[in-house]
């Protein structure tokens, strides 16, 4: 006790949290590793390519992101919170709380769907969210892999719509555990979604996301099945934005990108600043490869309406 009475308090209180995502680190890796083992989708070692620097990214994506999300976030929160009428935020707050919740979860929804979308649709976002997408093997720990600029720009656009609708408040202590709520189901439902089961849910696929849901956003098996399913949680949302794919009986058979990228950690977090260098982005491919399939005549009015030629509406 005396010597912990010694140390720092904020480093005891960093320490603390690491032995905690060690903790958590344990009990996913004692759910999810039998269920890959006994129901694969793809059969792989446990120890696969990039799981030490996936394993990296495990505690990356779990300290820095909240650090560099409170930054923008904090004065942001307190300066909507100023701006909007407080009979409007007072009205929201009288809410039940499941309410509040629910609500919630589908704005933050929407807003993480577009934020993921531009992700992928940018080409400057794209850059950031192409590590996450390189991933050659599918598992509960590809989770976690994903740059700090990506997951702080998508948190943003989950997060600020609650702000703005009243729905978080610094001012309120629900209206402060509600932003965490929402991000805190989106990370544990992403554990599930990228874990490389078979598994089918019938007519929940289209309710609730699963794996064969998200799989398939990650395929590279054809540039035509490239930007579909961005919802995290609703595969809905991406149903009423035009670009829901989901095969009743069909698994993709490859993942990853074609663009080749830094197998260690340092070398993935410096990569996008290197502007010079062209990532290969899905955006661009799908567009060729539809530009392609057109009549000659065609082509070449289509290839200038790249965004436009992705959308399967």
């Amino acid at each position: 006790m005396d010597v912990l009475d010694s140390l720092d308090p904020q480093l005891l209180a960093h320490a603390m949290q690491v032995l905690r995502l060690c903790v958590w680190l344990v009990l996913l890796a004692a759910i999810f590793t039998p269920l890959e083992r006994l129901f694969a989708s793809h059969p792989k070692e446990i120890f696969r390519k990039g799981f030490v620097t996936d394993l990296g990214y495990y505690f990356l994506s779990s300290l820095l992101p909240s650090v560099l999300l409170s930054v923008p976030l904090a004065p942001l929160a307190w300066g909507i919170h100023r701006v909007i009428p407080a009979g409007f935020t007072m009205a929201v707050a009288a809410w039940p709380v499941w309410a509040r919740v629910a609500t919630s979860i589908l704005v933050g929804e929407v807003g993480f769907y577009w934020g993921h979308r531009w992700s992928h649709e940018i080409p400057l976002l794209w850059r950031f969210h192409a590590i996450h997408h390189s991933a050659e093997h599918l598992d509960y720990l590809v989770n976690t892999r994903a740059h700090p600029v990506d997951m702080v720009f998508t948190r943003l656009c989950g997060l600020v719509p609650l702000y703005v609708l009243g729905l978080g408040s610094p001012a309120t202590k629900e209206g402060s555990l509600i932003p965490v709520l929402v991000v805190l189901l989106g990370t544990i439902w992403g554990f599930f979604i990228h874990a490389n089961v078979k598994w089918r849910f019938g007519p929940m696929e289209w309710l609730v996301a699963t794996p064969a849901f998200h799989h398939w956003h990650h395929t590279n098996d054809s540039p035509q099945l490239y930007n579909k399913n961005y919802a995290a949680l609703l595969p809905w949302v991406d149903r009423i934005f035009g670009t829901l794919h989901l095969p009743p009986d069909k698994q993709p058979e490859r993942y990853g990108i074609d663009a080749p990228v830094s197998p260690v950690l340092f070398g993935q977090l410096v990569e996008p600043f290197l502007l010079w260098r062209k990532p290969s982005a899905p955006a661009e491919q799908a567009a060729s490869a539809r530009a392609a399939s057109l009549p000659g005549e065609t082509r070449a009015a289509h290839a200038a309406d790249a965004p436009e030629l992705i959308r399967e509406k």
